[in-house]
């Protein structure tokens, strides 16, 4: 990526979005018949979709039924034809390990597990297309898949990446803005609180601009709800129609 120009001088980045703009995101709930709940969505030209079984009777051992809250289970994977690189193994690398562990202490702090002790919840999430900002798509496409399946949540959970690139906070990053390198985050945020689900740096950052890359993420994450509720109650409208209600 050497020589590649991440900001002009205008301000502008290399797809031609501004520093706190979004990719374009486009979402549909219901799109599994099968599940409890399903969802999916594309934030540029990353592309998710999310699963949800649940809540219901723990499978395999017993011994794993959590008598206070219910057991959230994710697992995270990605099509073998989803980057430029074709993976051997679409699941159960260390990649797909560490997401999915990321994916559930996630929703563990925004689904309501107290309500159904002795469950399980089961959310699938598999990325078709990977172009930056992994971790926010899927995010929010199991987001709008628990929401689907009527689990009952805190709050949205609503997710972004961000970066700083030549004294600047750039929020959503794509693949090229990744891969040049740099300080880069992902946030998952509650909107509603404010609280954040979970909080992920993977570079050395100045404390001195730690806050605006932040705030740009946190930013972009409420920019996110925004969409997602739009999402979400027209997909409450077109049910309604459906029912004849």
């Amino acid at each position: 990526m050497a020589g590649l120009e991440l900001l002009s001088d205008q301000g502008y980045r290399v797809d031609g979005r501004r520093a706190g703009e979004l990719r374009k995101i486009q979402a549909r709930m219901g799109v599994f018949a099968q599940a409890d709940g399903s969802a999916y969505i594309e934030q540029g030209n990353t592309k998710a979709l999310a699963v949800v079984y649940g809540p219901h009777e723990i499978r395999g051992s017993r011994s794993r039924a959590l008598p206070d809250r219910a057991l959230v289970n994710c697992q995270y994977s990605s099509a073998t034809f989803s980057t430029g690189e074709r993976k051997r193994r679409p699941h159960g690398d260390r990649k797909s390990c560490e997401m999915g562990l990321q994916l559930r202490q996630t929703f563990e702090a925004a689904i309501l597990t107290q309500l159904h002790p002795r469950s399980q919840i089961d959310i699938y999430v598999q990325v078709l297309q990977a172009d930056g900002g992994t971790y926010a798509a899927c995010v929010n496409a199991a987001t709008l898949a628990v929401l689907d399946a009527g689990i009952p949540m805190r709050d949205f959970v609503c997710a972004c990446s961000a970066g700083f690139v030549e004294g600047t906070a750039l929020a959503d990053l794509s693949h090229v803005e990744e891969a040049a390198g740099g300080p880069q985050l992902a946030l998952a945020l509650l909107p509603a609180s404010g609280q954040i689900a979970l909080l992920e740096m993977d570079a050395r950052l100045h404390e001195d601009h730690l806050e605006r890359v932040l705030e740009a993420a946190a930013q972009a994450a409420r920019d996110v709800h925004t969409l997602l509720d739009h999402v979400v109650r027209q997909h409450v409208r077109e049910a309604s129609i459906l029912l004849g209600d």
